[in-house]
């Protein structure tokens, strides 16, 4: 980590519970959406509102966005993690449950491992990671389980409900892909100006995928509810500036598999939100599967926490007997 990265270190546990807790209630957010927006409308409309408005407050600020190769490298990342990602899901959650689709989501660790090659020797050098992996996944599988498919509301038939899993683990994939490339070729913009130019292409994405879709055809603005409104707000000013603003800066600072135990930790808010907002039940097969969830985020991460702490007595230790040596106090930072 760079020297301002390490001034920034309090950033880090917000940054995280940013993407876990606010990513988590995304989910449920999307839900709401689509009771309003086709899929791709909806994405694109999340997407490009809330890249205008940051590109509009960084242009204002004196940023310029002149570069193409920078507009071509964010628009690669933009399609990849947003279009391709987060446009899967709400594409996803026509035909499966909120929290069915942030479970399916959370094999993205997985893929982290699986298509990150230049880093599987820092992965299998600490045994904890795969080990936390593997568990979190058997939690996943005891979570799907207990979820109780039988109540859901949607009447779709089985086949198209299989469709949707397999193409929620495609957005996975995709979403590894983008961030994987958006960490190896990082663009020369501010953080801020990288994500408002991904979100613009990806809104601009998104809405061609919804006109070759046919999403326009029957679509009105006007008969849009109030809670799907709602929604695509959140969806807006949380998800799309917020979370994602911090997932970027994580990608930044933090190895990549890592930043991706979010998805470990997204079913388990989609769930508790889902209970308080939408009247959903959990049940305790579902709490066991969250405890194992839990446990396995915990072990991939727990080697890193015990290096941080070790780091920091040891610059303590350091900086008491430069102290001591040259006669002053030693003083906290």
């Amino acid at each position: 980590m760079s020297t301002t990265s390490s001034k920034n270190n309090w950033l880090i546990p917000i940054a995280f519970t940013n993407i876990y807790v606010i990513w988590g209630i995304t989910f449920l957010a999307i839900s709401f959406g689509l009771k309003g927006f086709p899929p791709f409308i909806l994405s694109g409309f999340r997407f490009l509102v809330a890249g205008i408005l940051m590109l509009g407050y960084l242009l204002i600020k004196g940023e310029k966005a002149n570069s193409l190769i920078n507009w071509r490298k964010n628009g690669i990342t933009g399609i990849l993690i947003l279009t391709g990602g987060t446009g899967l899901v709400a594409w996803g959650e026509q035909y499966i449950t909120a929290s069915e689709a942030a479970i399916t989501i959370a094999t993205g660790p997985f893929w982290f491992i699986a298509i990150d090659k230049k880093n599987w020797k820092y992965y299998f050098s600490d045994k904890f990671i795969p080990i936390g992996l593997i568990i979190g996944f058997i939690g996943l599988i005891l979570f799907l389980k207990g979820s109780v498919n039988s109540n859901t509301h949607l009447a779709i038939n089985g086949s198209v409900r299989i469709t949707a899993f397999i193409v929620l683990a495609l957005s996975s994939v995709a979403w590894v892909l983008g961030s994987l490339y958006s960490k190896k070729n990082p663009s020369s913009h501010s953080t801020l100006m990288n994500i408002a130019q991904q979100l613009i292409i990806a809104g601009i994405a998104s809405f061609i995928i919804a006109y070759f879709r046919n999403e326009w055809n029957n679509f009105s603005i006007t008969s849009v509810p109030l809670p799907a409104w709602l929604g695509v707000l959140f969806l807006i000013f949380f998800g799309s500036i917020i979370a994602y603003l911090s997932y970027i800066w994580l990608l930044s600072v933090k190895p990549a598999a890592l930043v991706s135990t979010h998805t470990y930790i997204n079913p388990i808010v989609t769930v508790f939100a889902g209970w308080i907002i939408a009247n959903q039940t959990i049940n305790g097969n579902q709490l066991f599967g969250l405890s194992i969830i839990l446990t396995g985020v915990l072990l991939t991460n727990i080697t890193k926490y015990f290096k941080l702490s070790k780091r920091s007595k040891v610059k303590i230790r350091r900086a008491v007997r430069f102290a001591k040596k040259n006669n002053r106090p030693y003083q906290p930072i």
